[in-house]
Parts: structure tokens; C-alpha cells; sequence
């Protein structure tokens, strides 16, 4: 299979990245799923993930649901959630089930670190997703957490940057630039903010704005020059501008820094491909 832009980055990251990466995107969201006009619920991602877990992880599930029930107190409840959050991160390794009760749980903690920690979950795959309704649907929990997170701490650059990303790639808005402006305000003042710098650049490859993003993944090499997800972004920006030989260049250059030889192998096939 041909893999091209955001398609082999994503798979090279996931080599280079996997070992810290939480209970990887099952398939329970890619089935049936609704379009970017519809709202996907979480019931219905629920129902799906449970159709890929075995007889005896669904009695143990249905034990810890009827905890939840029960349970009358906020310490009991968060327990359960951090337990059912579990159950589906380590026994089940299917996503959405995980960062869902996480996120309950941090809710009911209410503090900046619980709730911005299970922001981060649904936004790490937002920026990968590729089907609109999930999106929105990763946005929405995320941009509700942040929200809550930054009535404790409204200062907190990360959490104001992270609702900016709701907004510029989960389909909740229709003007972009709601997302845009307060991340470019931030990273005007501190442009050394390269988690800033890397939405900035993403949305630009999300628009077609190729040479802006390339500018912003030059900047967080600039103070990052091994950063190799900025290499990797900046090689298929230049892919898809159509500019080939750039393109291979940056390819190479991560080539050289990923000591993982199934990511290498990936990287030598594409500029391979490049370069005929």
C-alpha cells in the first residue's frame, strides 16, 4: 500500500513515539460512523468497543459499570472511573472507552493536572483523526475539559493553546480563526512556545498553507534542531506543495535520526518513491 503525506508520518511517529503513546484508536469509531453533521455519542462508540472484548472482560466490565451506579460518594465514583479507564487501556487496549472515563474521573477530581491531562488524550488524536464526526467529537470532550481547566489556572498557555486546536481541527466552528488568533497572540509573545508553534504549523497544513507551516516547523527546530516530528511535518509539507526534492531532503534528514528499523525502512521507501 502507497502511503503519502500525513499517512507515513503518522505511521513513522507511531514507530518512533509508540512506546509512550496511550491504548492505540481501535476500530469501534471507524465503523458506522456518522457524518460531520451528526453527533456521535458515546453510548454508541461504547457499544461497539464492547463487541471486541471476550465473555470474561465483559462480565468484569459489567461488575465495574454496576460499581458506578452505586457508588454514592465522589471518591468511590472517581475510583471506579480510574478502574473502568483502565480496564480498557490495559486489558482491552481500545481507546475511546479510556479517554471517556478518564476524563470523568477528571471531572470529578476537578483539578487543572487531572483535567487537562485527559484533554491532552482527546487531543493528541484529534490531530490525527481522520473522520470528521470523530473529530468533532474528540474536540467537543477536550475543548469541555480545557474549558474547566482553565477556570482554575486561566492563565495556563498549554490548556488556552489546546481550545484553540479544538477549534481549528474538530469542525465546531464555522470561523477557523476563533481557533487561530488567541495561539498566534500566545506564540507572538513567547515563540519559543513550540507546542504553539506546532498547532500553528499543523493548521497551515490543514488549510494548504504549506510554506507558513514549513516556517513554523523551522522555528521549533531552531530551538529543537533533532526534532524529528517537526522534519517529518516539514518533508510532507514539501510533498504536498509538490516539491520532491525538498521532500526527500527532509525525509533524509529524520531517516538519519531514527534508530528504528521499520521506520527507516518506511522512510527509504518513500524517498525511494520520490525520487522516481
Amino acid at each position: 500500500m502507497l502511503l503519502t503525506g500525513g499517512g507515513l508520518v503518522l505511521l513513522i511517529l507511531l514507530y518512533f513515539f509508540g512506546k509512550t503513546v496511550s491504548p492505540a484508536k481501535s476500530d469501534t469509531a471507524k465503523t458506522n460512523v456518522a457524518p460531520v453533521n451528526q453527533v456521535v455519542k458515546f453510548d454508541d462508540l461504547l457499544v461497539k468497543a464492547k463487541e471486541h472484548i471476550s465473555a470474561e472482560q465483559n462480565a468484569r466490565l459489567t461488575a465495574l459499570e454496576n460499581a458506578v451506579v452505586r457508588g454514592d460518594v465522589k471518591e468511590q465514583q472517581i475510583h471506579v472511573y480510574h478502574q473502568l479507564a483502565r480496564f480498557w487501556a490495559d486489558s482491552a487496549h481500545i481507546f475511546e472507552p479510556y479517554a471517556w472515563y478518564t476524563a470523568e474521573a477528571a471531572k470529578l477530581e476537578n483539578s487543572e493536572k487531572s483535567l487537562t491531562f485527559a484533554a491532552h488524550l482527546f487531543l493528541d488524536n484529534l490531530i490525527t483523526e481522520g473522520e470528521p464526526a470523530i473529530q468533532t467529537w474528540l474536540a467537543t470532550n477536550a475543548k469541555d475539559l480545557l474549558e474547566k481547566a482553565l477556570a482554575i489556572n486561566p492563565g495556563n498557555d498549554s490548556s488556552k493553546i489546546g481550545l484553540g486546536a479544538c477549534y481549528m481541527f474538530g469542525n465546531i466552528s464555522d470561523n477557523p480563526m476563533q481557533g487561530i488568533l488567541p495561539v498566534r497572540e500566545i506564540v507572538e509573545k513567547h515563540p519559543e512556545n513550540l507546542y504553539g508553534q506546532k498547532i500553528l504549523g499543523l493548521g497551515g497544513r490543514k488549510s494548504g498553507q504549506y510554506d507558513k507551516a514549513i516556517d513554523r516547523f523551522k522555528i521549533i527546530l531552531q530551538y529543537e534542531p533533532k526534532n524529528v516530528e517537526a522534519m517529518l511535518n516539514i518533508a510532507e509539507c514539501y510533498e504536498l506543495k509538490g516539491d520532491k526534492k525538498d521532500a526527500v531532503n527532509w525525509y533524509q534528514k529524520a531517516r538519519d535520526l531514527i534508530a528504528i528499523p521499520e521506520a527507516k525502512t518506511a522512510l527509504n521507501k518513500r524517498i525511494e518513491e520520490l525520487k522516481h
